[in-house]
């Protein structure tokens, strides 16, 4: 995410390393690069030339310390700068207490479908809503297949009137029927075009007119970079949506559409997509982005992650057989299967404050658990609950059943061992016991890293 953008500025930052204080020469070239940066990860010029203008103004006012590198006070201008350009707060989405109408919008091929299922998902998942979602894309013949395919994945039902051609009869129908059926939330999934046009334009001003919806949330694709910000204002015109959702951000190498929306259109960015999972989606923190931006990692984030899955009476269970020695593979896989509901691996590490920067060029597959599932599976229930009882003829099985070597068997078996001790001296309960008393609110601001 933003790789190429994290890059150039800590490029531009080291110019100013050794200098004692900060002056305008210095400065002038720190931020021509800074410049150059942000214009090359797709930022409209004339956003980036107020940026720029804001860091300088805030840069020649600053007194340096003797005992504060020059380039760490430019690094917490420009972050904190960067919070302000995206947003500088996280905003919600609009929730009546009765009743929520959504209207999703946006191009085809933005990504409306795919994310009104995971908005779908979070609401009933995280607010403990009861959402039904409408089909009224009459126009692709798959979109309603697919919203109803996404549906029952996520057990949420889908409102749909093949029979029925007009978009607006469609979205009436499945507000009356929500109502009937006790459901509190309904989404709407409107049909989009490869490009804007009069109709598109004048058929979701036409629902919005009708269903008086209490959100409107306009999905760009972020990898179109400017253009997105384009659509966003054309549709802003006619609609005057209540937020922006960035699908594909865990693709976008630069950075443009996420730094120049919310200047351009004035509307906050309000979740992000990361991944094709139904869960892979976040609310948009402006904040703990420009931390990532920067290297500074998101700590914040990793540990609301964990919480999410932090089963208070399982790790009871967990920490008394650990303290017993009677850590299983059976439990090695449950800890396994927490983890990998947190999202894409890479992503997790780079939230790791001097991580991401370690890990920039290497590959981590999303499947790197993989290997490590097959073995355990390969084991029998005996073995997987008894792990003492593996000995070099079993290891030899193991390994053949899993198409791995007997040095990888062993090189887990290992592993498995010195997790386990590990836990015990944490008193149990893994990464979910080091987390479980932590206070984001208690989080510095002002961990920045060095260049």
């Amino acid at each position: 995410m933003f790789q190429n953008l994290t890059e150039k500025l800590e490029k531009s930052f080291k110019l100013l390393k050794g200098h004692g204080r900060i002056n305008e020469i210095n400065i002038a070239q720190t931020l021509k690069e800074v410049r150059r940066a942000l214009i090359d990860s797709d930022v409209a010029y004339k956003t980036a030339k107020d940026f720029i203008d804001k860091v300088k103004d805030k840069a020649m006012g600053q007194e340096v310390l003797t005992a504060l590198k020059p380039s760490q006070v430019m690094v917490k201008i420009v972050r904190d700068e960067l919070a302000v350009l995206m947003g500088d707060k996280a905003s919600e989405i609009n929730l009546d207490k009765k009743f929520t109408i959504i209207l999703i919008a946006g191009l085809q091929g933005s990504g409306k479908t795919t994310f009104s299922a995971k908005l779908a998902n979070y609401l009933r998942n995280k607010k403990n809503l009861s959402p039904l979602l409408v089909a009224c894309d009459v126009y692709r013949p798959a979109a309603i297949d697919q919203l109803e395919f996404i549906g029952n994945q996520i057990e949420v039902p889908v409102y749909k009137n093949l029979e029925q051609k007009d978009p607006v009869k469609i979205a009436k129908e499945g507000i009356d029927f929500a109502k009937l059926n006790n459901k509190n939330v309904v989404i709407i999934d409107t049909a989009g075009r490869l490009a804007i046009d009069e109709k598109m334009m004048d058929e979701i001003s036409s629902i919005k007119q009708n269903v008086n919806p209490n959100e409107i949330l306009f999905v760009v694709d972020s990898m179109t970079g400017q253009d997105a910000v384009k659509t966003a204002s054309a549709f802003n015109e006619l609609l005057d949506f209540d937020g922006v959702v960035l699908t594909k951000l865990d693709g976008d190498a630069r950075g443009g559409a996420a730094l120049t929306i919310k200047y351009e259109v004035n509307k906050p960015i309000k979740f992000i997509g990361t991944g094709e999972k139904m869960d892979a989606i976040d609310l948009f923190h402006p904040d703990r982005m420009a931390d990532r931006i920067l290297g500074m990692g998101d700590v914040v984030s990793l540990v609301e992650k964990v919480q999410e899955q932090f089963d208070e009476k399982e790790a009871a269970k967990m920490e008394q057989k650990i303290l017993k020695n009677k850590f299983t593979f059976n439990d090695f896989m449950k800890q396994i299967k927490q983890i990998k509901k947190m999202g894409n691996m890479k992503d997790l590490l780079g939230m790791i404050p001097g991580v991401g920067k370690m890990i920039r060029n290497v590959n981590i597959d999303d499947d790197a658990f993989k290997v490590i599932e097959t073995m355990i599976y390969s084991m029998t229930e005996e073995e997987r609950n008894n792990p003492k009882i593996i000995n070099a003829s079993r290891v030899r099985r193991i390994a053949s059943g899993s198409g791995t070597s007997i040095v990888e068997v062993n090189k887990l078996i290992k592993q498995f061992n010195q997790m386990g001790k590990m836990m015990k001296a944490l008193k149990g309960g893994g990464l979910e016991n080091m987390m479980k008393g932590f206070n984001p609110n208690q989080m510095p601001n002002n961990q920045m890293p060095k260049f």
